[in-house]
């Protein structure tokens, strides 16, 4: 014979061997679909969009999403031919937007450049503009001699 035990929130229930040689009679209860706090997808079951989707990141509550509902509610709904084909004008917006906010919403482009040359250093970048404009580019050289060369991978091992 089983037995339950409740602690604080729990309840713990042992069961014998002989409760699980008979078939289970617990009921399932259905999910109700109007509940606001279920976990969805994306889309609803009614074909809305679920903008509190964890799948979205965030996108929809940012500094651009409202231009990020309009251009995605455009492209969702959108009854073309090319799907979205006629929601250039609210995808222009969100990328202007985007743009406005370059820490938040970096281009692919600046992206794999960061990956590709994670050491690259805006400061030596400025000296080495300096030197080659060849003003001050005796006291720049001086100072470059003087100065502890940057740590490298190959530097790194040896």
């Amino acid at each position: 014979m089983s037995s339950v035990r409740d602690e604080g929130k729990d309840r713990i229930i042992f069961v014998t061997k002989e409760d699980h040689a008979t078939p289970s009679s617990a009921e399932l209860i259905e999910e109700d679909p109007n509940d606001p706090y279920e976990e969805r997808g994306l889309i609803f079951p009614n074909g809305e969009i679920n903008w509190n989707c964890p799948c979205l990141g965030g996108m929809a509550s940012g500094p651009c999403g409202t231009e990020f509902k309009e251009a995605f509610s455009c492209f969702h709904y959108s009854k073309e031919e090319v799907k979205g084909s006629d929601c250039l004008e609210q995808f222009r917006a969100m990328q202007e937007c985007m743009q406005r906010y370059p820490e938040l919403y970096p281009q692919e482009d600046e992206k794999a450049q960061q990956e590709q040359s994670p050491e690259t250093d805006p400061t030596s970048q400025d000296s080495v503009s300096a030197e080659t404009s060849g003003a001050n580019s005796t006291s720049t050289t001086e100072q470059d001699s003087n100065a502890t060369p940057p740590i490298t991978e190959s530097t790194a091992g040896s």
